[in-house]
């Protein structure tokens, strides 16, 4: 009688198992809230959790300059490209060694300038979003940056900009975001990967949960690289109490950089 009893229960433990695994795969996954006219809810304040900004692909520790210490150094990161390798062509790469070798006077956040795209997504900074029907605006706590993406009929730019100009769209649940009309003063990270005027920039922000927001952005310069490639990352929401951007101003912190060679007497 056991043995009968044994492969009953032992096939009805299996089925029910299978039957659980069959419905929670099944199952809508829990996206978060979305706004009235049904998109998903973006608005909130996010941040990259990530080493990205001080280099897109994977590295190890590295010192700065010796005055600095170890609060100078690079700490290690994964990389964030996929494949972990940038295509840049072949003077593009002597243009990017030489950039690495003179990063620490040459890196345009050294000089508040603003990010660009898609560097001010995962800058050791918070950043919100502010969703609305018509636009979407980003406001990045680095240097008081302020980007508005175009949810309409797209319009192209006046002129080449810092941060680019941005047309977006839904597909399904992602936001796309296509930004063109770069000049070519910001890098990617602090490591002096670099692009040209000539930089397209395709992002895409999916929410997969109601605190994780996932990032790609399709990269793709004819001048500096050899084919398109992409990055991506999870952006995570801040869920503190009063959480809010504070100001940072980095411009007064850059004056003597800019402008000291131009004072009478040197500061100290």
């Amino acid at each position: 009688m056991r043995t009968r009893v044994f492969p009953i229960v032992a096939a009805a433990v299996a089925l029910g198992f299978l039957l659980h695994v069959s419905s929670v795969a099944q199952a809508p996954a829990n996206r978060g809230p979305r706004t009235v006219d049904g998109k998903p809810d973006l608005n909130g304040i996010w941040q990259a959790l990530n080493k990205a900004n001080w280099d897109i692909e994977t590295h190890g520790p590295s010192p700065g300059p010796s005055t600095l210490g170890a609060i100078g150094s690079m700490p290690p990161g994964m990389g964030v490209v996929e494949g972990d390798t940038l295509p840049y062509l072949p003077a593009a790469a002597a243009k990017k060694k030489e950039n690495f070798a003179n990063r620490w006077t040459a890196d345009p956040e050294l000089k508040c300038y603003l990010p660009g795209v898609p560097r001010a997504t995962y800058m050791p900074y918070p950043f919100q979003i502010l969703q609305g029907s018509n636009s979407v605006m980003i406001a990045y706590e680095y240097a008081g940056t302020v980007r508005t993406i175009n949810m309409g009929k797209p319009r192209e730019a006046p002129v080449d900009s810092w941060m680019g100009w941005s047309n977006g769209h839904w597909e399904g649940d992602t936001l796309v975001v296509d930004v063109t009309s770069f000049n070519d003063q910001t890098w990617l990270d602090r490591a002096g990967n670099f692009h040209s005027e000539a930089l397209h920039v395709v992002e895409r922000y999916t929410l997969v949960s109601a605190n994780v927001l996932q990032y790609e952005a399709t990269i793709e310069d004819p001048k500096v690289f050899s084919r398109p490639w992409r990055m991506n990352m999870p952006l995570y929401r801040h869920l503190e109490k009063n959480m809010q951007l504070m100001e940072y101003k980095c411009a007064e912190f850059a004056e003597d950089l800019l402008y000291g060679h131009l004072r009478k007497q040197p500061s100290k």
